[in-house]
């Protein structure tokens, strides 16, 4: 199946490159990016003709950049998709010129498919239909993202060491060029689901059954395709899934470190925004009735938002083998804990890898840019040879 899909894939390649086996173009104070040679091409899933005011646009389209060794050994492809603001760069090297992701995954057998989200980024934006765009400013990066020990607004922030070329504020080499990758995006989180979700069946459906590896804000996506096509998703890798569960949080340093955005839920299904097959049914997020945990599970988290009990199941996503990665020094190490306490609460019972303990130590939030990011690749299919089988 794996042989006849790749083939099938590589038929559509009539616009993208066929190999690549001589080393990247070399920018004066960046190093050179060997890559290993490897089949290349793209294509596009999804999409439809429809007509926007006066005009007949097509909607929905999203990019695909296809990578594989000359010889696949793994079973099943490794399908990675990027979080806000971002775009597929995000594996493909890091801002400071070392090999991305994607290079790693290669060279251990994978062939890999490399989205861009829907209206982002090469598949294109289209506001007349998505509606409003928003846009990440530097500081937005700096305080939680890349430059956090300068800021220390949560507990973990001060163990961030693997930033390229030390903390990643303005001025960092390495910063200034992953800021300049950053897009505008759609700035409804719902759209996002409605028109992503429906993209990465698509091309599920077209390359078989895969790995979906979701970072940040595509953790709702990984979650809410593993739920309706569990057929289709042999393991879902959740890096630092979009979260805490049910409502949004700030930042704001101190001892009272964080604080609920709102008092409306900013993922109703708990860890999506659009429906999750609960089972007894849910009609409406009403359904799920919602406490708070009166402690943390460990010094240094939240307190979870999680069902009330006898919490209803998530028999579909119980079917499908997850892991949630956690980096050391990210925000995200204050509230993976309840993503992982909720999905377990559902029947779903996710694994954690949470980087320290495997003495990976000093990431944030964007450890595939970070200067030991290999490190973490190498975790991360090692788990992955373990369960997508």
């Amino acid at each position: 199946m794996l042989k006849t899909a790749l083939l099938g894939t590589c038929a559509l390649f009539g616009l993208g490159a066929t190999a690549l086996a001589e080393p990247a173009p070399v920018t004066p104070g960046v190093p050179a990016v060997f890559k290993p040679a490897q089949r290349e091409g793209y294509f596009f899933v999804g999409g439809r003709y429809e007509p926007v005011g006066e005009k007949e646009l097509a909607t929905g389209q999203m990019f695909v950049q296809f990578h594989a060794p000359a010889q696949v050994t793994q079973p099943f492809p490794v399908v990675m998709v990027h979080g806000t603001a971002q775009t597929g760069v995000n594996f493909l090297a890091t801002p400071d010129g070392r090999r991305g992701w994607v290079d790693h995954f290669v060279e251990r057998g994978f062939a890999v498919y490399v989205v861009d989200q829907v209206g982002r980024g090469r598949s294109g934006d289209n506001p007349e239909v998505y509606g409003p765009y928003a846009r990440l400013a530097p500081g937005d990066l700096e305080s939680i993202y890349t430059g956090q020990e300068r800021f220390e607004l949560f507990p973990q922030a001060k163990l961030h060491t693997q930033w390229p070329g030390g903390p990643g504020v303005k001025g960092n080499a390495a910063f200034d060029q992953f800021y300049l990758s950053q897009v505008p995006y759609i700035a409804s989180g719902l759209k996002s689901e409605e028109l992503v979700n429906p993209a990465l069946i698509a091309l599920l459906e077209k390359i078989g059954p895969s790995v979906v590896l979701t970072h940040s804000q595509a953790g709702v996506f990984g979650w809410a395709v593993s739920d309706q096509r569990p057929d289709l998703v042999k393991a879902h890798v959740a890096v630092e899934p979009n979260g805490p569960t049910f409502f949004d949080i700030r930042f704001k340093g101190g001892s009272e470190w964080y604080e609920r955005v709102s008092e409306a839920r900013a993922r109703p299904y708990g860890i999506t925004r659009v429906p999750l097959r609960f089972e007894p049914p849910v009609a409406s997020p009403a359904d799920l009735t919602v406490v708070q945990a009166e402690q943390p599970t460990r010094p240094d988290q939240i307190r979870c938002w999680l069902q009330a009990e006898p919490a209803r199941q998530l028999p579909n996503l119980a079917k499908v083998p997850a892991v949630i990665v956690t980096g050391e020094a990210s925000f995200r190490a204050t509230m993976d804990d309840c993503t992982a306490a909720f999905l377990t609460q559902a029947g779903a019972k996710p694994d954690r890898l949470a980087l320290a303990e495997h003495d990976i130590r000093g990431n944030g939030h964007m450890m595939m840019l970070e200067a030991n990011n290999h490190e973490v690749a190498d975790a991360i299919m090692t788990w992955i040879e373990s369960k997508a089988r």
